[in-house]
């Protein structure tokens, strides 16, 4: 059973509808909490840590007096997923806005990486989001429309091993996705950033101070752009001019020299 923490009965917001994001503890999942709870959007929060969840709704809710449901699981799972699977489906109490935004990144190349946690990798930024867009395809084409927002990376557009390679997946199907049920009221977005402060690097044990200041993003900026581009029915948001310069010049450069640039990180 899900945790959830009613708004105060004096609060008169109307909700703009209730939006679920997976990996909501931290990073751009949690700041993407933030702003929709700003806008009004009820929440649906997830991710494997119980207890962050439930200190994050706790302040969500102190803050911006919204809904706030907590939904412990586990995405690398068939549970994990089924739950919040289910949970979309729910045509008593729709989501009208998803975000993709759970996942983590493995260090060394695919070859020498135990294949059991690139399985698991692949599974977190591929199966698991095809999974819940299914759901709530479904669960918004019956209800009236709604968003859903995929966050993938630059790196989709450069040689980068299994991570590049999953992202890739998700832009191409996110812009396809966008076209074909733009007639149902829904309009899907995948998310392009480049290096963004987050706690993504930390856990990846990787040597930040090998990547230029320049290329450093703030996860408010991301977001902010993120959902200015999936209320204008955008299918890719790449934020930054120096990151849409990169996505567009990694698609003509050589594979060697993009490769070797992009390795460095996300």
């Amino acid at each position: 059973m899900s945790d959830f923490l009613p708004p105060e009965t004096s609060n008169p917001h109307r909700s703009p509808g209730t939006a679920l994001v997976t990996g909501a503890t931290s990073g751009l999942g949690a700041e993407f909490c933030a702003q929709l709870a700003a806008r009004g959007h009820d929440l649906v929060i997830t991710a494997r840590d119980g207890q962050r969840l439930a200190e994050l709704a706790a302040r969500l809710h102190a803050q911006f007096a919204i809904n706030v449901e907590v939904l412990a699981a586990d995405l690398v799972t068939d549970e994990g997923t089924e739950r919040v699977s289910a949970r979309l489906a729910q045509a008593s109490r729709p989501v009208n806005l998803l975000v993709n935004n759970a996942g983590y990144g493995l260090r060394g190349n695919f070859a020498d990486n135990d294949l059991n946690k690139e399985l698991d990798h692949l599974r977190i930024h591929t199966q698991t989001p095809l999974v819940l867009m299914h759901a709530a395809l479904n669960a918004m084409g019956s209800g009236g429309g709604g968003k859903i927002i995929n966050v993938a990376s630059v790196a989709a557009f450069t040689p980068r091993g299994s991570y590049s390679a999953a992202k890739a997946l998700i832009v191409n199907f996110s812009r396809w996705a966008n076209v074909f049920y733009a007639g149902r009221g829904i309009s899907v977005t995948a998310v392009c950033p480049g290096f963004v402060r987050t706690e993504f690097h930390d856990r990846m044990g990787v040597d930040k101070t090998k990547i230029p200041a320049w290329g450093w993003l703030d996860a408010p900026d991301v977001v902010r752009q993120a959902l200015a581009d999936s209320d204008a029915g955008k299918s890719l948001s790449i934020p930054s001019m120096r990151y849409k310069l990169a996505a567009t010049l990694a698609r003509i450069a050589p594979d060697a020299l993009v490769e070797r640039l992009a390795r460095r990180g996300r």
